[in-house]
């Protein structure tokens, strides 16, 4: 179904030549498709160990695992393109926090997902757009940061494959 919605709405909105062509990761909160970006970072997790020197080895210092880190997803040169998803920049703005769920679409060369990393309890923290200049033919793009409670990595091909055999 996803396959259809993306596949369906990116030929829709998108053409080879159109510069929107190289947002080729595309943002989905709570199901729905929120913008399209060309860069994202920030996907990454981290665990912290700590030293624990056990008694009468001498030789060794075993690493146990502590905490985990994620940093915030950036998500680049893009565009939003729902007005949904600066309401909820705004609502943030304005202290009313609610975290959501989503995921980072990574469109193939053909427009259709290959991977996806889904992220939760999300909220945004920060939004900048560029400059605007009438003599400039530079497209406009956004930049969002958010934070997050966690990430995973999904095979689109894979999760696709899985609903056929189902």
């Amino acid at each position: 179904m996803l396959k259809t919605i993306v596949t369906g709405w990116y030929k829709s909105l998108v053409r080879p030549g159109d510069p929107l062509y190289t947002f080729r990761f595309q943002v989905e909160v709570d199901g729905l498709l929120f913008a399209g970006f060309t860069e994202v970072s920030g996907l990454s997790v981290e665990i912290e160990t700590e030293s624990y020197h056990e008694g009468g080895v001498n030789d060794a210092i075993h690493q146990l695992p502590k905490n985990v880190k994620y940093q915030n997803i950036v998500l680049k040169q893009g565009i939003l393109y729902s007005d949904q998803m600066w309401s909820w920049i705004q609502d943030v703005m304005n202290g009313k926090i609610k975290k959501r769920s989503g995921r980072i679409l990574l469109l193939g060369s053909k427009g259709l997902p290959v991977w996806y990393w889904n992220f939760s309890d999300a909220y945004p923290v920060k939004w900048t757009a560029s400059d605007l200049k009438a003599k400039d033919n530079d497209l406009f793009v956004e930049t969002l940061e958010l934070s997050h409670s966690g990430i995973e990595k999904s095979s689109a091909v894979l999760a696709a494959l899985s609903n056929l055999i189902q």
